[in-house]
């Protein structure tokens, strides 16, 4: 109900709250808006003062506004040890390792699931490896080339957002 509500407010809470920090989230909305720190409260609160969904999205702005910056020091950073002419080859190559690293043993691990088999003894160990592999591969691409189109997305969603208070 109140993730339901959120996903019209603050799409990005609504993420939060039916993530594993759900707990969390829900008692930080529950202090900014100074009711009980239970859904149904919460839900109430937001209903009955319009203020209060202002207050919500105004939080889902910061954010999505602290992630994009999170992201883009990330590049910068890259960026930066990518043209220093002191970087040594370790410090400008380190990161595509990884990144081709983590591709590889997600190929690995896929063709092991889908080809070679796993024991049936260690299926559920491998599901939860395989799981993680394809998290941090989603990550490696996103990073590399989901950049620019993603971050022109969000820069439009974060100023509508703001126009909209």
């Amino acid at each position: 109900m109140l993730a339901d509500l959120l996903k019209t407010v603050a799409p990005g809470l609504a993420t939060l709250v039916t993530g594993p920090l759900g707990g969390m989230a829900v008692k930080a909305i529950a202090d900014k808006l100074g009711v009980p720190a239970d859904e149904l409260s919460i839900t109430e609160a937001i209903k009955a003062d319009p203020d209060a969904a202002l207050k919500l999205r105004e939080i889902d702005v910061r954010e999505l506004e602290a992630h994009n910056a999170n992201t883009d020091s990330a590049r910068q950073m890259n960026a930066a040890i990518q043209e220093s002419a002191n970087a040594a080859w370790l410090a400008k190559n380190v990161a595509y390792i990884l990144d081709v690293t983590i591709i590889g043993a997600t190929l690995l691990m896929t063709w092991f699931l889908f080809i070679k088999g796993v024991p049936p003894e260690n299926k559920e160990l491998a599901y939860m490896a395989f799981g993680s592999l394809i998290t941090l591969c989603g990550t490696v691409v996103n990073f590399h080339r989901g950049s620019s189109q993603g971050s022109k997305d969000k820069a439009q969603e974060i100023q509508a957002l703001k126009g909209s208070k």
